[in-house]
């Protein structure tokens, strides 16, 4: 099997450039000259690959390194209507209410299966299953995206024709649970077609059974998740202003109540994420080392990020492959040995790092003392070691081994608050996915480095968060889960201490996830959720799981702000020009930082009275789901419309969310 390169120009190469996903399903030639050999099933299903697994997207801001920015985690030096009651809008058109990848897996399914079914087409009968599995995974996961997003949604299982009347039908929201069961059978599905091994000689770039297995306990302790925390509002079937109960009036859970629902998918998420787990023991090895010469061994853990070839890493289930040669590129690791492109990493994530100990930093012990953040270099000793690792530290160096091929500095300077095109938003920067090589840091010709999609260390946190809210304990599996994972951070694997010694009102300050529904959770669940933080960081999985948690609603009433690293005080001294003069000015018409006077940390977005958030992040209920556009009412009846809107939303274009 050829070597699978996730992105859509290279498929020209391999497969003449067929356009299977853009050609019209009612097209007679279609069916006849495709879909009737294993490599036509091949070749659509590659572009889907393309189509709905991100990663890296080519060069600059699209990249994993800069994800989680509309979290507590990060801070982007933009406005951000989300965290602005009135200023998030119903559009006019368009949105996440589309169905153009669902419709592609359904034309997939609609031609296939038939000619399956009847032997009709050539091929080896392995390959064929396989194919016809990572459609069903496909569709699921198009579908989770919708549910995350806009929760209930219609479920289309056939390719739509022209016909008006059927296409307005077809438009009918389902309760979210129920299309969570048909995503939670389709991966079943998938589990059964598809190989354990990925059909490309086991480099891991297509889908396995595993993957569908972890994607499958993702999916269920979302909807578990969501279903708890939003337990009796507008926001789940039968709640108290649940707009889809007109539509259905009779709705019933699967399993009969809301809590018997939670219990059922917290099973199913707890068992696949059992079956990874088990069938993948040991997560890659961490020696702590953060490569500072030629001479320095590598560090696997720090390289699984940022790698070329992820394929030898057992914990990667699934990564994206570029070529630079092919010019399939990105730019993540210009923008690591930079300032991460605008997006920093806020005070409250670094604080979220234990002592090496297992001890909050507000606790820590004469023999791992906390030494402050007065400098970042201080900030990071004797924690944990993912912080050290990827926490980017002044006087690091960037590059070791082609050093000058590139113009990005060789050594990490002070942060760059001020540099046009390297600026630190919060003063704080990561070098997750990086590499040293100078060659991987190249602006103009970008990087080919791999980037992991799934890995198994999801499985060992969604199996201790899962069975932790079914049962309320840390069971054996979880603590052994739970253990690997801190002795992987050099960490103690002492969690119960840990627990103990937990603050919950210190942990809120900056830490979203200490609430759900705006009280503060136990300190168990906070740590695991904080274990999920630590891990996931650049990830792209924060904002998910913070709307599972329900963890914004303290500050519909309290906003939030936003801090970055110390600035004023011994750091402050960075940014002193030759005639002693500062850079650095907090008062009048343009400053260019936050007031001395507010806080000794950077405040972002207190810099500007003119920016959107000025005056801290602020929440309204109505943000936890995405409204659909006003065009989709007005074509499916308007006001007498099968679509009814989300919760705390109107349908005029225009409109914000209803307090």
């Amino acid at each position: 099997m050829r070597r699978i390169l996730f992105i859509s120009s290279l498929l020209c190469v391999l497969t003449a450039c067929d356009d299977y996903l853009d050609r019209q399903p009612e097209s007679s030639v279609t069916p006849e000259v495709y879909m009737n050999d294993a490599e036509h099933l091949d070749s659509y299903v590659l572009k889907t690959y393309s189509a709905l697994i991100k990663g890296h997207h080519g060069r600059g801001f699209a990249t994993l390194l800069t994800s989680d920015f509309k979290t507590d985690d990060k801070a982007k030096d933009e406005d951000m209507p989300l965290f602005q009651p009135g200023e998030l809008r119903v559009d006019e058109s368009g949105g996440e209410w589309s169905f153009d990848n669902i419709r592609n897996c359904n034309y997939f399914f609609a031609e296939v299966l038939p000619k399956y079914k009847a032997g009709a087409i050539s091929g080896d009968e392995n390959l064929i299953k396989h194919y016809i599995g990572e459609m069903c995974f496909f569709r699921a996961y198009e579908y989770f995206n919708k549910v995350k997003k806009l929760g209930d949604f219609p479920i289309i299982t056939e390719v739509q024709g022209m016909d008006y009347e059927a296409l307005v039908t077809s438009s009918k929201r389902e309760p979210r649970t129920k299309v969570i069961r048909f995503i939670l059978q389709d991966l079943e599905d998938a589990i059964t077609m598809m190989q354990d091994k990925s059909p490309d000689n086991g480099k891991r770039n297509r889908l396995s059974k595993d993957v569908a297995r972890l994607f499958k306990s993702r999916v269920a302790l979302f909807e578990a998740s969501w279903l708890r925390n939003f337990a009796g509002t507008a926001f789940v079937p039968n709640g108290i202003g649940w707009p889809g109960e007109e539509v259905h009036p009779d709705f019933q859970f699967e399993k009969g109540s809301i809590e018997a629902e939670v219990d059922d998918l917290l099973d199913i998420a707890m068992e696949y994420a059992k079956q990874v787990a088990e069938a993948h023991p040991e997560l890659t090895t961490n020696n702590g080392i953060l490569k500072q010469e030629e001479s320095d061994v590598n560090n696997p853990y720090f390289f699984m990020f940022g790698d070329c070839d992820l394929s030898g890493y057992d914990e990667v289930l699934l990564w994206r492959d570029y070529d630079q040669s092919l010019g399939i590129i990105h730019g993540t690791t210009v923008g690591v040995t930079t300032g991460n492109y605008f997006v920093g990493v806020t005070k409250g994530l670094v604080d979220s790092y234990l002592m090496r100990d297992g001890r909050p930093y507000y606790v820590a012990s004469q023999e791992q003392p906390y030494v402050g953040d007065d400098y970042i270099a201080d900030v990071v000793k004797n924690r944990d070691n993912r912080l050290q690792l990827f926490l980017k530290v002044p006087g690091q160096k960037n590059k070791v081994t082609n050093i000058d091929f590139e113009i990005s500095p060789a050594v990490e300077t002070y942060p760059m608050l001020f540099h046009p095109s390297w600026g630190y938003t919060t003063g704080y920067a990561l070098r997750k996915y990086g590499n040293f090589d100078g060659k991987q840091t190249n602006q103009q010709f970008g990087s080919d480095t791999g980037c992991p999609i799934f890995r198994t260390v999801e499985a060992y946190l969604n199996y201790i968060e899962a069975s932790y809210m079914k049962n309320g304990v840390i069971d054996d599996f979880a603590a052994k889960y739970w253990e690997k994972i801190r002795t992987r951070a050099l960490v103690d694997d002492n969690y119960q201490n840990t627990i103990n010694l937990t603050d919950m009102n210190k942990e809120a300050e900056g830490d979203w996830a200490a609430y759900t529904a705006g009280e503060l959770v136990d300190a168990t669940m906070y740590n695991i959720r904080r274990e999920r933080r630590n891990e996931f960081i650049s990830e792209g999985m924060r904002k998910d799981d913070l709307l599972r948690w329900r963890s914004m609603d303290q500050m519909i009433v309290t906003p939030y702000i936003v801090k970055g690293f110390k600035l004023w005080g011994p750091m402050e001294e960075w940014y002193k020009k030759e005639d002693g003069t500062s850079e650095l000015i907090d008062f009048g018409n343009n400053p260019n930082v936050s007031p001395r006077s507010e806080s000794d940390y950077l405040l972002p977005y207190q810099i500007n009275p003119k920016q959107m958030n000025y005056g801290g992040l602020r929440w309204t209920m109505a943000h936890y789901l995405t409204p659909i556009a006003a065009k989709h009412f007005i074509l499916t009846g308007g006001e007498n419309s099968v679509i009814y809107q989300n919760p705390g939303w109107k349908t005029t274009a225009g409109s914000s969310a209803v307090e």
